[in-house]
């Protein structure tokens, strides 16, 4: 075993440590306060900082000591978890946790650490066009909490917390990196697009039933957005549907798709857009196959491409080839 500690401040200390505990590799976890000064601070004398001072604007952050096995889990993917559960474009904000005490930092016991977490958040500053304001700095000080602060989601499982497990959960699915794409201008949409593309991508049509060239189609490849090229759909996942328009159990990646509310034609319905094209794609229902997880994602032909597996890699859509294959 090889133990290793580095320190993360993710917002409310308490959603941080019950997330990292469940990290596989982390053996221990201590809340505390990083950093600061309060008012009279003696640095000849060890720091007494309670969690009231720091409410007070002491200048602390909340902080979890992760103490983890690096055979185990190597640091960048420590903090790829570390990631999934804040914002890192927002400064002094988590949730609905707002104060200097809330900032994210990532605190180095080791110059090598250091290194690996610019290199980490180098990486992680191309899925945002934000720019990151994680601290990266070396651990100056850091302050265990009050015994009732540690494993406080652990004593009290209903507790505050600011992290959205079910957002993490999707995140983690995470397959397509959205800034690999660009959404036509509307000016290349009127030129490329043929009249029905537009009007269901752009205007929220449908196509007639049957008469579009994917509903009954059976070749293994890829569904892109007709107006930005983002994969959203594999074969693998395309079912037989007597609706008559291609049928999906599920998205490529949970991510590149957004629901709306749709009330239109005296119905309640579930609108599903692309996310980088933001296109309409069609609707959701809850009429799947029970085997292939119960929704099916009806989709318009107009509003997709499709890519032959054969074409793939020459497309520039190689990486994908993997999740085309059905499974065994």
């Amino acid at each position: 075993m090889k133990k290793e500690t580095i320190y993360l401040a993710g917002g409310c200390f308490w959603g941080t440590e019950k997330y990292m505990q469940e990290v596989a590799g982390v053996l221990e976890t201590q809340v505390g306060y990083a950093f600061g000064k309060k008012e009279g601070y003696n640095p000849s004398l060890p720091e007494h900082v309670t969690y009231e001072d720091v409410c007070a604007n002491s200048g602390h952050t909340e902080t979890v000591a992760v103490v983890y096995d690096a055979d185990r889990i190597a640091l960048t993917e420590l903090l790829r978890e570390f990631a999934y559960t804040i914002d890192p474009t927002s400064l002094g904000q988590q949730g609905a946790d707002i104060g200097i005490q809330y900032r994210t930092g990532i605190y180095s016991t080791t110059p090598a650490q250091q290194e690996e977490a610019v290199a980490f958040l180098t990486e992680l500053q191309k899925e945002y066009i934000r720019p990151i304001v994680v601290e990266n700095l070396p651990l100056l000080q850091f302050i265990p909490a009050e015994e009732y602060h540690q494993k406080y989601l652990t004593k009290n499982p209903g507790g505050y917390c600011h992290i959205n497990f079910d957002k993490i959960a999707k995140r983690k699915q995470r397959i397509v990196n959205p800034q690999d794409y660009r959404v036509m201008t509307k000016e290349e949409m009127q030129a490329q697009l043929s009249e029905l593309q537009y009007l269901v991508t752009q205007r929220n049509a449908t196509e007639p039933p049957f008469e579009n060239p994917y509903w009954n189609k059976q070749e293994d490849g890829l569904y892109v957005d007709i107006t930005s090229g983002e994969p959203l759909f594999s074969s693998r996942d395309k079912f037989f549907s007597p609706c008559g328009w291609p049928s999906f159990a599920k998205p490529l990646d949970p991510n590149t798709i957004t629901q709306f509310d749709d009330l239109t034609l005296g119905m309640i319905r579930t609108e599903v857009r692309s996310r980088v094209g933001n296109a309409h794609l069609g609707h959701v229902f809850d009429d799947g196959p029970t085997e292939l997880g119960g929704l099916r994602y009806c989709i318009n032909s107009a509003a997709l491409r499709f890519i032959p597996k054969e074409h793939m890699v020459q497309e520039g859509y190689g990486a994908y080839l993997p999740y085309i294959e059905k499974e065994k």
